[in-house]
C-alpha cells in the first residue's frame, strides 16, 4: 500500500463511525478495482477522477486473454501535454502533500525527469525539496529555455524554507555567540545581575534574605566578543540532494550574521568553494553539481588549509560517510583538526527524512575521536549549531549517540 493509498483508506473524521458504504468505497479507492478487489463497488463523480488519477500511476493495465494480469503499466506515457493535465488533476483532488508524493513517485516509478526539463511542465508541478534535488541533477542537460522557469521553481522552495528557518536561525545562533561570550570575572559595571541571581540561588541565606553571589556572570565588552568561523563542508553526492539544498539555505542564513564568518565548500572528487554566492542560495544551488563520486579526505583537507582560528572554528561535514577517498587519511583530519581546538560535527543527513542510508564503519569511527555522527532535521540544526559555538555537548538523537 503506497502512502497516497493509506491517506485515502483514512477516515474523514478521527474517531468517527465509518458505515458500510463507505467502508467499501475506501477500499476500492485503495485496492484500485478490477474483479481481484472483492468490493464490487462502482465510483462516480469525483471518486471517479481521483481513481483515474491514482490509475495513471499506480494502475495496471487490463488482463490479456490467459487472465493474468498484464504487467504493470502507467497511464501517462511521454505526453508532456498529458502528463501536465494529469498534474492538474491530482492537484484538484490531492492535497499538497499527497501532490508531492505522487509527484516523486512519477518522476521514479515512470522515468519523467526527462519532462522537467520543457518549461510547460516545471509551471505545473508542487514544487518542493526533492524536486530541486532533481532540476539540480539535471541541471547540466537542461535548455536555456528550460533554465530561467527551474530558476523560478528553485527560487520559490528557498524563499520558503528561509521563511520557516531563518528567524529561528538568527535568535538560537545570537543566543549562544552572546553568552559565549559573557565573562566570569566582570567589572562590576559589567555583572549580569538577572543571570548572576538565577545562578546563585542555591546560595540564598533565609536569615539574610539574600544571595551569596559566589559565581559573578557578566556581559562581554564588545571588544572582547570573539567572531566565530563556520565551515559547511557539504557533500554533493546523488543521495544527499535534500542536504545540499537545506546547507545551501542554512549557508545563506549563517553568512547574513556578522558574528558568523561563514564559508560553504562543496564536494564529490573534486572540491568547489561557493562561499562567494553566499548572498543568494539559488545561485550556490545551480553551482552544485550532484551526482559523481566521493572524495571526504580531500575536501576536509582544503577546509584544514582555511582554518586560521582553529578554536573559534566550528567545521559541519554533511555526507553520508561513503568514502572513495583515503579513509585513514580522513580520520586523521578530523583527529588533527580536533586537536586543535576546532569542534567538528558529522551530519550523515540534513533533511527531514527517515533515517538515511550511511557508512556505519566510518560513523563509529569518527565517534571514537569524539565526533558523534548522527542525522540531523533542518528543525534540530539551530540547536545543534548553538551547542557547537559553546563548546557544550550537542544535542545528539538517542540512537545516533550510541552509534
Amino acid at each position: 500500500m503506497t502512502d497516497v493509498d493509506a491517506d485515502l483508506g483514512a477516515g474523514a473524521v478521527p474517531g468517527a463511525d465509518v458505515d458500510g458504504d463507505e467502508r467499501l468505497r475506501r477500499w476500492r479507492m485503495v485496492l484500485g478495482g478490477g474483479p481481484a478487489d472483492g468490493t464490487g463497488r462502482r465510483l462516480s463523480g469525483r471518486d471517479a477522477a481521483m481513481d483515474q488519477a491514482l490509475e495513471a500511476l499506480y494502475g495496471t493495465a487490463p488482463r490479456g486473454d490467459g487472465g493474468a494480469p498484464a504487467p504493470r503499466s502507467a497511464g501517462l506515457g511521454g505526453s508532456a501535454p498529458q502528463v501536465a493535465r494529469w498534474l492538474g488533476d491530482i492537484r484538484r483532488y490531492f492535497p499538497a502533500g499527497v501532490v508531492q508524493v505522487m509527484q516523486r513517485d512519477a518522476i521514479d516509478r515512470l522515468g519523467l525527469s526527462a519532462l522537467l526539463l520543457e518549461p510547460e511542465m516545471l509551471e505545473a508541478v508542487e514544487a518542493d525539496v526533492h524536486l530541486v534535488g532533481t532540476l539540480l541533477s539535471l541541471n547540466k542537460a537542461m535548455p536555456e529555455t528550460t533554465k530561467e522557469t527551474a530558476r523560478a521553481v528553485v527560487r520559490k522552495v528557498v524563499e520558503e524554507l528561509e521563511k520557516r528557518l531563518a528567524a529561528r536561525t538568527r535568535a538560537t545562533l545570537s543566543g549562544a555567540l552572546d553568552r559565549s561570550a559573557r565573562v566570569n570575572r566582570p567589572r562590576h559595571g559589567d555583572i549580569d545581575w538577572d543571570r548572576t541571581i538565577r545562578a546563585n540561588l542555591r546560595h540564598y541565606l533565609p536569615e539574610h534574605r539574600t544571595v551569596v553571589p559566589e559565581r559573578l556572570i557578566g556581559h562581554g565588552r564588545a571588544s572582547k566578543a570573539v567572531k566565530k568561523d563556520v565551515v559547511l563542508c557539504v557533500d554533493q553526492s546523488g543521495s544527499m540532494a535534500a542536504s545540499v539544498v537545506y546547507a545551501s539555505v542554512f549557508g545563506a542564513v549563517l553568512a547574513s550574521m556578522r558574528a558568523i564568518d561563514t564559508r560553504l565548500v562543496v564536494f564529490d572528487t573534486s572540491v568547489v568553494d561557493l562561499t562567494d554566492h553566499l548572498d543568494d542560495p539559488v545561485d550556490v544551488l545551480f553551482g552544485t553539481r550532484l551526482g559523481g563520486g566521493t572524495d571526504i579526505n580531500r575536501a576536509l583537507a582544503y577546509c584544514q588549509s582555511r582554518i586560521t582560528r582553529p578554536a573559534e572554528t566550528v567545521v559541519v561535514l554533511v555526507s553520508d560517510l561513503y568514502e572513495g577517498g583515503i579513509r585513514d587519511e580522513m580520520l586523521k583530519r578530523v583527529a588533527a583538526m580536533k586537536a586543535s581546538g576546532v569542534q567538528f560535527v558529522a551530519l550523515l543527513a540534513l533533511s527531514d527524512e527517515g533515517a538515511p542510508s550511511y557508512d556505519r564503519e566510518h560513523a563509529t569511527a569518527l565517534a571514537a575521536l569524539g565526533a558523534p555522527a548522527f542525522a540531523c532535521t533542518p528543525d534540530l540544526f539551530p540547536e545543534v549549531m548553538a551547542a557547537a559555538i559553546e563548546k557544550r555537548p550537542l544535542p545528539v538523537p538517542d540512537a545516533a549517540a550510541r552509534r
